[in-house]
């Protein structure tokens, strides 16, 4: 086995990757909008980079929770760590097939595989006493408040989108299939790993795994996972083309350049919406702190123009 050369980037691509919007959720349109996405994720590929594809699954993890409710009457329901594991499954399959599709359409000598992947959490994190991760569908006042009594459900509002339910988001410790990984990128594959922030799971005092009620943060595991394998690029896909101060107000500013230093002051200032930018930013942060050199923000359209012009994008350094 040659291992391969290529500049390594781990690429978080956004639940907009994925559903558009509430008009566009079913399983075709997230097709659809998975194969726009690898199509620009091929074009970084043909450029010669080493590409490792995370993503999110909190709306396709709400699908399957809610598909367990309407069915209690029938079934048994899912447990959130299988809802992890499922999610992984079916997102990696598009991934896989869309990408490989791809790279028959440009000649590309590549193949894309999909591994599902546990992190492991601190079972006495107190994350398990505060849920705070949305999952799910948005809903609005009156529906949440409806569901929060019936379904037991701890319900917040998600960054003036609407409200959303909340569950147990515990930090990620280490990735048990990180030698997988490695081995599958030195081996000339597109990876696609840590879907969803991967399947939380505890280690038990005899050594043992098992998964738990909860999910991580995929910004986070993203993170981590590009400081594990020092990818020199780690970018994080997502609804806007650029990172923006004052967003959505008369003053917005787009952002070309960060530095790690104006980076964690705007984060303190509470630029960034607490369900959208602020875990991206601090995901970000983390990659930099641990030996990271560069970062790049941006939509799934521009991140050609992002990664292989510069023309694009929020880039962020130390």
């Amino acid at each position: 086995m040659t291992k391969q050369n290529g500049k390594l980037v781990v690429l978080a691509i956004g639940g907009n990757s994925l559903i558009r919007d509430e008009a566009h959720k079913t399983v075709p349109d997230q097709w659809d909008l998975t194969r726009e996405t690898c199509h620009h994720i091929a074009r970084l590929v043909e450029a010669g980079m080493r590409v490792v594809v995370t993503h999110g699954n909190g709306p396709q993890v709400g699908f399957i929770v809610r598909r367990s409710e309407l069915a209690l009457h029938e079934l048994h329901p899912v447990p959130l760590d299988s809802c992890d594991a499922d999610t992984q499954g079916a997102i990696g399959y598009m991934i896989q097939q869309a990408l490989g599709n791809e790279f028959r359409r440009r000649d590309i000598a590549k193949s894309s595989v999909t591994v599902v992947t546990q992190v492991e959490v601190d079972p006495n994190s107190p994350a398990f006493q505060k849920p705070t991760k949305p999952i799910g569908s948005f809903m609005d006042e009156a529906t949440a408040k409806v569901r929060a009594e019936k379904e037991k459900w701890t319900i917040v509002e998600d960054s003036g989108r609407g409200f959303r339910r909340v569950v147990p988001s515990p930090e990620p410790l280490a990735i048990l299939e990180l030698d997988a990984i490695r081995t599958l990128i030195d081996a000339g594959f597109v990876v696609a790993a840590v879907g969803g922030g991967g399947i939380p799971v505890v280690k038990l005092p005899n050594g043992d795994y098992k998964g738990v009620e909860a999910v991580i943060d995929k910004d986070f595991a993203s993170s981590l996972l590009a400081n594990l394998l020092e990818a020199d690029l780690f970018v994080i896909s997502t609804a806007v083309d650029k990172v923006c101060l004052d967003y959505k107000k008369p003053t917005e500013k787009k952002l070309d350049r960060l530095t790690l230093a104006e980076a964690r002051e705007h984060l303190a200032e509470g630029q960034f919406g607490k369900g959208s930018m602020a875990p991206k930013i601090e995901a970000v942060i983390r990659y930099l702190e641990k030996g990271g050199t560069q970062a790049i923000i941006t939509s799934p359209e521009h991140l050609e123009n992002a990664v292989l012009a510069g023309t694009s994008g929020t880039v962020i350094e130390r």
